[in-house]
């Protein structure tokens, strides 16, 4: 073997090694790989399962939801007796817990609502509304208007309420409110979460 033939067998010989080291360095490199590819499979079969579930779960859970308006009549009231404010117009009613030829919700499951009306009044005088939970008054509003500019107030409240419960505003005796096709006075609610 001649001195070139034997440095480049060295040669040849140092690049194989190299090679080799590196083959072996990618072969572990791809085991590496592979099991995090196992492990993230494996993590995204177990994220697709809680999804499902979680889309069962939802899909199970009631939906309750309204949005309402009282009139496009103008005044409501006075009245000579109290009077249930019966919010004609509905914009959303997911559920149909709301009804508009009571005035009442009622809650078509246990849970936590949250409910939210606005008063609006538009002359000289009382406005304000009772709020109910199954006849008998939890929440009593009231403003007095000494000119004829618009003048709202807007209430919330959080309940806790069971399947059949009923929550509904009352005009009190004297009192008047306003509303139009503007939707000046409404009433809301949604479900929360049930218990």
């Amino acid at each position: 073997c001649t001195y070139f033939q034997a440095t480049e067998l060295r040669s040849l010989e140092t690049r194989l090694t190299a090679t080799e080291s590196k083959t072996s360095d990618l072969e572990k490199e791809n085991a590496d790989l592979q099991t995090r590819l196992s492990s993230t499979e494996t993590e995204l079969l177990v994220s697709k399962s809680r999804i499902e579930q979680l889309e069962r779960e939802n899909a199970e859970k009631p939906k309750v939801a309204f949005y309402t308006a009282l009139t496009d009549t103008g005044y409501v009231g006075p009245h000579n007796t109290d009077t249930t404010l019966k919010y004609s117009k509905v914009f959303t009613n997911i559920g149909n817990a709301y009804n508009p030829a009571t005035g009442f919700f009622t809650a078509p499951v246990k849970g936590v609502y949250y409910l939210q009306f606005t008063v609006c009044g538009n002359h000289t005088g009382l406005m304000g509304v009772f709020v109910f939970k199954n006849n008998q008054k939890i929440m009593f509003n009231v403003e007095w208007k000494e000119d004829k500019l618009y003048k709202y107030f807007t209430k919330s409240v959080v309940l806790e309420l069971i399947a059949g419960d009923t929550i509904h505003l009352v005009l009190p005796s004297t009192y008047s409110v306003y509303d139009d096709v503007d939707n000046h006075s409404t009433f809301s609610g949604s479900l929360l979460f049930p218990l």
